[in-house]
């Protein structure tokens, strides 16, 4: 860093994802050996806000669920925020605070990666440093999946870096292409109102359900390989404005993403999942690893109540968010 930067105040937002299909074909022990994985994914006008400022002393003092102050970098216990400070050379006077519109775990949502890319690009602007989405993405993967040793895929970080529509593609080489999803927007905005996105009133550890899908994953290949192909599926679909086959590919990544471990789905929400199909659903899934958060249908905007009222469950209004993380506030 130029140390004549002035350090000014830095606001971000970042926007959470909704995976539609391929998700779990990005884990590193998939594509590695099997790639390329791919997903189709959304951001969504769901954020992640961070604040980076300047502390009047040297510590560091971190704000999210909890609060931390600290004398020293090594002593953070937030991991993503320890890392991120280490690895953009930051070690003491900053205030970070982060709030987001939604829980900050286990609702399937990417949050966690959200957060990671949300605040590479407040640190890296607090250092007058201006970089490109894949390099927040690059980095926010580098420290959850080879730092922290997270058991999660890349497509988190990219679709928060990147934000849009995007039908992205994960090489055995470590390379990671992202497509925008092209729709007229009559298209889009059909697609968007034919989607209904319900909270199941449960949290759940990601990381539990995934490690073991990466320990199973040997044993799965033929199934991995198929959600990819359903997500270059659905990417021809939506781009050919044959966006009304979204139910019935949800459905079969659904019955597919299943049988991976008996820990992405259990009775209650097998049931949950059936009543929504006789209700009108066309098909769905549950957005995340699994086990809880939110479920995500497909169906006639007509049929959205009667699937709400079998349910019983809080619906949240969402839309396509077009930008990925920005920076919306610099200070004096």
């Amino acid at each position: 860093m130029d140390m004549t930067t002035k350090r000014r105040m830095i606001m971000t937002k970042t926007p959470l994802r909704m995976t539609f299909v391929g998700g779990g074909t990005d884990i590193p022990s998939f594509y590695r050996a099997n790639g390329p994985g791919a997903v189709v994914s959304a951001a969504i006008n769901k954020y992640v806000y961070i604040t980076v400022n300047k502390k009047f002393d040297d510590n560091i003092r971190v704000s999210y669920s909890k609060t931390e102050i600290v004398e020293h970098v090594d002593k953070v216990q937030h991991p993503i925020v320890r890392e991120a400070l280490k690895l953009l050379g930051i070690r003491g006077g900053v205030e970070i605070v982060s709030i987001s519109d939604i829980p900050s775990g286990g609702t399937g949502l990417g949050s966690s990666s959200s957060f990671a890319v949300g605040l590479l690009n407040a640190l890296h602007s607090w250092n007058g440093e201006l970089v490109s989405a894949r390099q927040l993405a690059e980095e926010a993967v580098d420290i959850e999946v080879n730092i922290l040793k997270e058991p999660i895929g890349k497509q988190d970080q990219y679709i928060a870096a990147y934000g849009g529509m995007q039908f992205i593609e994960f090489h055995k080489d470590e390379s990671v292409t992202v497509n925008p999803v092209i729709m007229l927007e009559e298209h889009r905005r059909a697609l968007q109102d034919s989607l209904l996105l319900l909270y199941t009133g449960r949290q759940r550890s990601a990381s539990e359900i995934l490690a073991d899908q990466v320990r199973e994953v040997g044993s799965h290949v033929d199934t991995y390989r198929r959600m990819g192909e359903l997500a270059s599926s659905m990417y021809r679909s939506l781009s050919g404005g044959e966006w009304g086959r979204t139910g019935s590919l949800l459905q079969e990544n659904w019955e597919l993403k299943k049988t991976l471990t008996g820990k992405i789905s259990d009775a209650w929400l097998d049931g949950m999942y059936a009543a929504a199909l006789d209700a009108g659903a066309t098909g769905g899934k549950l957005i995340g690893a699994g086990g809880g958060g939110f479920l995500l249908f497909f169906a006639p905007i007509t049929n959205h109540s009667e699937i709400k009222k079998a349910l019983g469950m809080r619906e949240e209004p969402f839309s396509f968010e077009p930008l990925g993380s920005r920076i919306i506030y610099v200070g004096d």
